[in-house]
């Protein structure tokens, strides 16, 4: 009895161990996620609404503004109104004169959306910010980029790095969201998160999922623990 009374504990604090561990591992992968971006289509020519998730502050600091660079190529950007936050757009001059969505010679474009917090987002809390857009027809097989300038009330983090040449993306530290556009008729929903967080466009969910289940496999443990010693009793 008094032999069995040791092993019991110890394999129940295997089975702990394992379910703390999935918990930290899953707290870690929270507290990395990076600002990523979903889109609702990438076929190259035609619409998409992309959502920016914020999945947390600047190390423990609350959001005050977010900063979405649009890269070349897009000259029409329409932001998704959102109550906590006045938006502004910074547009440049083209080099030459351009065609529209619509059919209109443009001579400007959005080349930056600046959504500012009317009241900070708290380090606990995320937000999701959409711009619609339509994506250009020459793009197909490209990615393109949307840095993210992330300014918190004692920091900032900027989301803007790209990779290089036979580079994988997962090697940056702050990698800019990303979108890969796909050809006319061969949609695949996809954008370059890596982050984000319980956030589907920050790449958190296949850690989540493997948090899972090493929890899981922490529960089986006990109770395999459990029965194994009501039976020996």
């Amino acid at each position: 009895m008094h032999t069995r009374s040791k092993k019991h504990p110890l394999v129940l604090g295997g089975g702990a161990a394992l379910g703390a561990l999935a918990l930290t591992f899953g707290g870690t992968t929270a507290a990395n996620a990076h600002v990523g971006v979903t889109p609702s289509n990438t076929e190259a020519g035609s619409y998409t609404v992309l959502e920016f998730g914020i999945p947390h502050g600047c190390d423990g600091s609350s959001t005050t503004e977010v900063s979405i660079q649009i890269p070349e190529g897009i000259d029409a950007v329409t932001p998704t109104r959102n109550a906590f936050y006045s938006v502004n757009t910074v547009e440049e001059t083209l080099d030459a004169p351009a065609v529209d969505s619509h059919g209109e010679e443009v001579s400007e474009r959005i080349a930056e959306v600046v959504y500012t917090a009317v009241d900070p987002l708290p380090d606990d809390q995320r937000d999701t910010l959409e711009l619609s857009l339509r994506l250009p027809e020459e793009a197909a097989g490209q990615t393109l980029y949307f840095p993210t300038v992330q300014t918190c009330e004692g920091d900032e983090a900027a989301w803007v790095q790209k990779p290089a040449d036979g580079q994988d993306t997962s090697e940056l530290d702050m990698p800019a969201p990303e979108v890969v556009v796909t050809a006319s008729g061969d949609d695949d929903v996809g954008g370059g998160s890596t982050q984000v967080a319980g956030d589907t466009a920050g790449g958190e969910p296949p850690l989540i999922i493997t948090s899972l289940i090493m929890g899981g496999l922490g529960l089986v443990v006990g109770l395999i623990a459990l029965l194994r010693g009501r039976r020996t009793a």
